[in-house]
């Protein structure tokens, strides 16, 4: 085998590699000697089928295995004499030309062909404890509680129908049927349709026109559509609603109680307060966790700067566009809507791509040096969650991912991350800080615009 570099630039190699016709003739031909104990043809006694038949009849397809095998050895030998971890498969190109490709399989010509390798970048960790974190920590007040479990209360409260006009607080029955210019619009009737008024769970000025209605009543609702709605083709357009009132229902007193409680499958009051708060706590815990994790994130960023592999970054590119495109037609949503530009976009998820892809080297690199590892049983309790989450279809999700191999890997990935987060949370400089619930919160509303 001769082997000649033709490219080293950043992390991207190229080798010429000859393979001599005497050597895959050679592989050929013992190839053929093995099967000639196994094949079975008509007129021969078993074992004894010349080689030179096997050949005439084989031959062709045996030296493509060969081939196949050869050029398999070949660059696993460049890689490893070279020292090199790679970051893609090997891109391999063949001749094209008949003639040659004819010569190589029939054994009398070299097999010349070139392969591209993306490498791994040598990532020199940094010192982790110079990575400072803000760790914010809530304590969850009776306030929260109470405004929790009356939540919870006035989600099960029990309506009654009531004579007379509908007030703030009540709920109504209703049809309805909208449009726009006199003109009736998709999505835009329903029937039986539940509105507590006061909920604003409906756009701005529904709930408070039926104000004052009774059984049996029509009314005409104008309203105007959020310029930010998410249906595009209403949004910041006025609209007529044709309104049926079915019902009207005054909500119903309730008591926080233990009979409340066990209402709701607790067995006393406290505690059901006792699961509220534990909830609560759990709420503001994961908070605090991805802020954290965000900010390790960026402390990892900033400690580390190396070239990735391109074809890594255009893959994670081309997923992140993908998704971005998707959202925005589902949102019905331009660039110019987001206050950007197409061509900005793509510079500003181009980067985000090289973070992300970057992130995931030292995060491995981390992982592999420190023997961080997640076991099958992690994996298998972790998918076992998933599959709870489809009652009725367990067996159907637990048989997707023990037959998909890349559906597993996605459910390790995450759980790899987070045993590395962990491990690097012990050797940084975090530092807890008692925050607000609306400090807690308020930053996350802030970056998600």
């Amino acid at each position: 085998m001769q082997v000649t570099e033709t490219q080293a630039e950043g992390l991207k190699r190229a080798y010429r590699v000859v393979l001599p016709a005497s050597e895959l003739g050679a592989k050929a031909d013992n190839r053929l000697n093995e099967m000639k104990d196994r094949v079975q043809l008509k007129g021969f006694r078993p074992g004894k089928v010349p080689v030179a038949h096997l050949k005439r009849m084989y031959g062709k397809s045996v030296m493509a295995e060969v081939i196949e095998q050869a050029v398999t050895e070949a660059n696993g030998k460049i890689v490893e004499e070279n020292g090199l971890r790679l970051a893609l498969q090997p891109r391999v190109e063949l001749p094209q030309d008949e003639a040659e490709v004819r010569g190589v399989i029939e054994g009398g010509a070299d097999l010349t062909y070139t392969v591209e390798l993306e490498v791994l970048p040598k990532i020199e960790l940094g010192n982790f404890k110079d990575i400072s974190i803000t760790r914010p920590v809530v304590e969850v007040t009776e306030a929260e509680v109470d405004e929790t479990l009356n939540r919870l209360a006035d989600a099960n409260r029990a309506y009654e129908a009531k004579d007379g006009a509908a007030a703030s607080g009540d709920r109504v029955t209703v049809d309805f049927v909208g449009s726009i210019d006199g003109v009736p619009f998709e999505g835009g009737a329903g029937e039986g349709i539940q509105v507590v008024i006061g909920s604003n769970s409906f756009i701005p000025g529904f709930e408070e026109q039926l104000v004052g209605i009774a059984a049996g009543e029509e009314r005409t609702l104008e309203v105007t559509f959020p310029e930010a709605y998410a249906a595009r083709e209403l949004a910041g357009k006025a609209a007529s609603f044709q309104v049926t009132a079915k019902t009207v229902e005054a909500p119903g007193a309730f008591t926080l109680d233990d009979e409340f409680a066990k209402s709701l499958g607790q067995e006393s009051l406290d505690k059901l307060k006792e699961q509220v708060r534990t909830r609560i706590s759990q709420e503001h815990s994961g908070v605090a966790r991805q802020k954290v994790k965000r900010a390790l994130l960026d402390g990892l960023d900033e400690l580390h700067k190396f070239d990735v592999p391109p074809t890594l970054v255009s893959q994670e590119f081309d997923g992140v566009w993908a998704q971005v495109q998707q959202d925005l037609t589902a949102q019905k949503r331009t660039f110019e809507d987001e206050g950007t530009t197409e061509e900005a976009a793509r510079v500003d998820y181009q980067k985000i791509a090289e973070r992300r892809v970057r992130l995931g080297l030292v995060l491995a690199e981390i992982g592999e040096r420190n023997n961080i590892q997640v076991t099958d049983d992690e994996v298998t309790r972790a998918v076992v969650e998933r599959a709870r989450q489809f009652p009725g279809q367990e067996q159907q999700v637990w048989d997707y991912y023990r037959r998909t191999p890349q559906a597993l890997a996605s459910v390790r990935a995450p759980l790899f991350e987070e045993k590395v987060v962990d491990f690097l949370l012990e050797l940084a400089n975090v530092t807890d800080q008692s925050v607000t619930r609306e400090e807690l919160y308020k930053e996350d509303e802030d970056k998600a615009v």
